[in-house]
């Protein structure tokens, strides 16, 4: 059960109330090469990404947005830091959302004229404040970057646009120690009735950041908060969603996909559990099912293992079994496991 949030809608995405929560992440190529940004938001959306931010650095990067639009299929949003005029070029070039931190835009004056361009096309503002961005007055006040300087810092930059006139609104805070950052949402929750993104700043490579958000995300879901998500990894940002889907998914906040599970191996194994749950992994990709798939390295243990899967995969010497709800269907040689499943999913009704 989501925390009662405000509705916003994000190109044909909406947010908040009961709506679910939706996976975003964020291209790394230049966002001035149209065919290069296209080509990546393509293979996010087949990864199952449903809203796309793009970095607006330069008047060159807000110009290719109407051409990015026009190759993809979900809303694009523009990343914004320092300079007003840029927000307003995004804006008139399509953009579905704008993030700015109002703080480092300029005076009263010229996020106005960001808030008024918005306000007259229906586009959301995402107010996005971080560790980075927390001001000196605050960092000495809470005596460095802590949840509640986060906190005080995103109502500042809320009431700027609230001022200004505008409400359509999401809010984000982050922070790369996991703690404080599930602090800062747990805080914010409490008095802000905006859509919150939510997403653990900063966390490292592939390994690293997919537990250090895990833990983070997983703790504020559970709690109810947040209704749009991004998993930040240092690679490629298909892996994001991978991961943030994997997340939703064990929470029971997201349906569809094929589940994988293995066991840890142990001194009973006697096939590539490792490499054969690999190739599993990137096998279910291609199939849109909403079931679990065991893959198992023990035949004596296996099929108990594999109770709670819809179909399983068991190895032994030199064969394997083929598993459906704990039952061995069949035995099959171990070079054919892989095969078997896959053509078991093919035809799974």
């Amino acid at each position: 059960m989501r925390n009662e949030k405000k509705e916003v809608r994000i190109g044909d995405v909406r947010i908040g109330r009961e709506f679910p929560i939706a996976v975003q992440s964020m291209t790394n190529t230049k966002t001035e090469d149209i065919q290069a940004t296209v080509g990546q938001i393509l293979e996010l959306e087949k990864a199952g990404c449903e809203i796309i931010r793009v970095a607006v650095p330069d008047r060159e990067a807000a110009g290719a947005i109407a051409g990015i639009k026009k190759g993809i299929h979900i809303p694009l949003v523009a990343d914004i830091h320092f300079d007003y005029r840029l927000a307003l070029a995004a804006v008139e070039n399509g953009a579905d959302k704008i993030r700015i931190n109002p703080g480092n835009i300029g005076s009263k004056d010229r996020i106005k004229a960001v808030t008024d361009a918005c306000k007259e096309r229906g586009v959301p503002i995402r107010v996005g404040v971080n560790g980075g961005s927390v001001e000196k007055h605050l960092l000495e006040k809470y005596g460095g970057v802590t949840a509640e300087a986060l906190v005080e810092s995103a109502l500042d930059k809320i009431h700027i646009i609230e001022d200004a006139g505008y409400d359509n609104l999401v809010v984000s805070i982050k922070a790369s120690d996991v703690v404080t950052c599930i602090k800062a949402y747990e805080l914010i929750d409490k008095q802000c009735p905006y859509p919150l993104h939510i997403g653990i700043t900063e966390t490292g490579g592939i390994f690293s950041g997919s537990i250090k958000s895990s833990v983070g995300l997983g703790i504020l879901l559970h709690e109810g908060i947040g209704n749009t998500v991004r998993v930040s990894l240092t690679g490629d940002p298909v892996k994001e969603v991978e991961a943030a889907k994997l997340i939703l998914r064990s929470l029971n906040l997201r349906k569809g996909g094929v589940t994988v599970i293995s066991c840890p191996t142990c001194g009973r194994t006697r096939i590539d559990v490792i490499g054969l749950t690999n190739r599993v992994e990137e096998m279910v990709k291609a199939f849109d099912l909403d079931i679990k798939v065991a893959v198992m390295g023990c035949a004596v243990n296996g099929p108990g293992e594999a109770r709670e899967a819809d179909i399983g995969i068991a190895g032994g010497v030199g064969e394997g079994l083929l598993i459906k709800k704990g039952e061995v269907i069949r035995k099959v040689k171990e070079e054919d496991l892989l095969s078997t499943l896959r053509e078991e999913l093919v035809h799974w009704r």
